[in-house]
């Protein structure tokens, strides 16, 4: 800046302390060696939490860290976030870990059993869920696709078309 030297020496005289200006790799070198401190004296206490919330300790570790990145960048990425919002981080990352690995399961479950869930049980009525599924299993493939695309997925015969490479006319037939 153009009042650098104006500004230093001013706080100088108000404080007694004369600041040094870094340069770009001193100032790298000295924000690393500060995030790793912060880390060092955190890291404990966050992974214990993390452990708490999650299955296994490779899961806190991975939570752990990303959970430490995102809180960095929330906070403005120039200094250590503050203890709760990595915390609070941690929780909503292992929530949302556990519900992915739910679903995760679900799925297989499906599969090995060869009954696959088609439409999510918490949004349709049972009786109405089971109808609509067996009703469009026993539709050719083609005819699934373009039905799922037109009444779920809100497309014009011509966006079907393009999406299953096929001419608008057979996907409207």
């Amino acid at each position: 800046a153009a009042n650098g030297e104006t500004v230093l020496d001013l706080v100088e005289r108000e404080t007694g302390v004369r600041l040094q200006v870094l340069s770009g790799d001193d100032e790298s070198r000295l924000t690393y060696l500060a995030v790793r401190r912060w880390y060092g004296w955190s890291a404990g206490r966050l992974l214990l939490f993390a452990r708490q919330q999650t299955r296994c300790q490779a899961d806190a570790a991975d939570i752990l860290q990303e959970a430490v990145v995102e809180s960095w960048r929330r906070h403005g990425g120039h200094e250590p976030p503050p203890l709760p919002l990595v915390f609070a981080t941690i929780r909503r990352r292992a929530i949302d870990l556990a519900r992915k690995d739910q679903r995760r399961r679900l799925r297989e479950e499906a599969s090995e059993s060869g009954a696959a869930v088609w439409f999510d049980p918490a949004h349709a009525e049972s009786e109405s869920r089971e109808m609509l599924e067996a009703a469009m299993k026993n539709l050719p493939p083609i005819h699934r696709e373009v039905l799922t695309l037109k009444i779920w997925g809100e497309l014009t015969f011509d966006e079907i078309g393009r999406v299953l490479d096929i001419p608008p006319n057979t996907a409207a037939s």
